[in-house]
């Protein structure tokens, strides 16, 4: 099955909504410039009112490992979402194991879908394959690190993506809606999907209809080609 995540919680009763359609994971912001940021405290009260089985993923753009660590620890996250450089370097480049660094095992680091065409090895290094869990492409437009809710040529990067998931697993994100996600299931095959704008009723705030329905169409699509 498709592993689905609903990021960019702010509050209790859209994480819920989130589990009970099923989704596999949900994702908080600390990163003050975006509009879904979440403080420490606020992500903790959730955390400990959500099931168990579902992942609490974090999203860091600049903090350092040391940073990061600290806060996985007191939310009780259970996997680390790498976007910006800054964060990138600091846990790629450190030779310990994830669980050292950051505390937890499960890393997922974002590489826009521009780097795709422009590095050789489709722009993964070995760093990322010896240490991330999965690798998330999603659209990087005004300088942005992802998160921009804008879709990316799936036309232009069905091959790379299809090639890239043979040996890591991918998680597509980047303006995916209820509407378009069984056709980017279609077009890429990857392990998992994300979305945060696409099931919004203004940023930062959940539409349960939206929610429900994206989870929906991804289990149908998944009955569909089982």
């Amino acid at each position: 099955m498709t592993w689905v995540k609903i990021c960019g919680m702010t509050n209790l009763e859209d994480a819920l909504t989130a589990a009970e359609a099923g989704a596999d994971a949900v994702g908080f912001v600390f990163h003050e410039k975006s509009r879904r940021n979440i403080s420490v405290v606020a992500a903790r009260e959730i955390v400990l009112k959500l099931p168990k089985s579902i992942e609490k993923v974090g999203v860091f753009v600049t903090l350092d490992s040391r940073h990061i660590f600290e806060i996985v620890t007191s939310v009780g996250l259970t996997a680390v979402q790498l976007h910006g450089t800054p964060s990138l370097e600091s846990v790629l480049g450190d030779s310990r194991s994830a669980i050292e660094t950051v505390g937890v095992a499960k890393l997922i680091a974002m590489v826009p879908e521009s780097a795709l065409h422009r590095e050789t090895g489709i722009g993964i290094s070995s760093r990322i394959h010896e240490k991330v869990f999965a690798i998330l492409i999603d659209s990087q437009a005004n300088g942005g690190t992802g998160g921009t809710g804008t879709k990316f040529d799936w036309d232009a990067s069905q091959g790379l993506i299809q090639r890239l998931g043979l040996v890591i697993p991918v998680i597509v994100a980047g303006g995916l809606t209820p509407s378009d996600v069984a056709e980017a299931l279609r077009i890429f095959q990857p392990f998992g999907v994300d979305v945060a704008s696409g099931v919004e009723a203004h940023p930062g705030k959940k539409d349960p209809e939206k929610v429900r329905a994206f989870v929906k169409a991804v289990r149908d699509t998944d009955r569909k080609t089982s």
